[in-house]
């Protein structure tokens, strides 16, 4: 099936990538773009997974000290100025 650009921008851009790339010509230079975004998408990892994943980073790190008192805490890392 063909793609056919109709657009006078789309067209300048495909030019600008296929010099850019070196490309043999503009349908190849759109060929890797369009290769490249779909790459680009496909690892993208939803916001759900992300979230996951800290939340089980932080699981990992235990129940946090209920005792735990961060005036004191702060004040060492300050070096009490």
């Amino acid at each position: 099936m063909a793609l056919f650009i109709r657009d006078d921008t789309v067209d300048a851009l495909a030019v600008q990538l296929q010099k850019a790339l070196k490309a043999p010509s503009k349908t190849e230079a759109v060929r890797q773009a369009l290769q490249r975004e779909l790459d680009r998408v496909q690892q993208q990892r939803p916001l759900r997974d992300r979230i996951a994943k800290a939340q089980a980073m932080v699981g990992a790190m235990g129940a946090s000290d209920p005792n735990f008192d961060m005036k004191p805490f702060t004040d060492e890392m300050w070096d009490n100025l």
